[in-house]
């Protein structure tokens, strides 16, 4: 019995993807669907130009009412990466 209406749930959540499947497709061309809008993505420059100022993470978090691990996520994308360090174990 409870097959049964496993089955019959996966079927209606199936046909209710497919119709918001096509519901976003015949918006896009409106431009009436533009996806989820960016958080602190689009603050990446501001977090930068604090950072540079010196404002810690959990400051520049709070200013500007983002995640700390937003804030360090940006920053450290931001970095330019550190060249490696090659140690040998045999020193001679």
């Amino acid at each position: 019995m409870l097959n049964v209406l496993g089955s019959v749930a996966q079927s209606e959540r199936e046909i209710m993807l497919e119709r918001q499947r096509e519901g976003i497709a015949k918006a896009k061309p409106q431009g009436k669907y533009k996806g989820r809008a960016l958080t602190a993505r689009a603050k990446e420059t501001r977090v930068a130009e604090l950072s540079a100022q010196g404002t810690s993470l959990s400051e520049i978090a709070r200013r500007l009412r983002i995640g700390k691990a937003s804030v360090h996520r940006i920053l450290k994308a931001r970095r330019p990466e550190a060249p490696a360090v090659v140690s040998s174990a045999r020193a001679q």
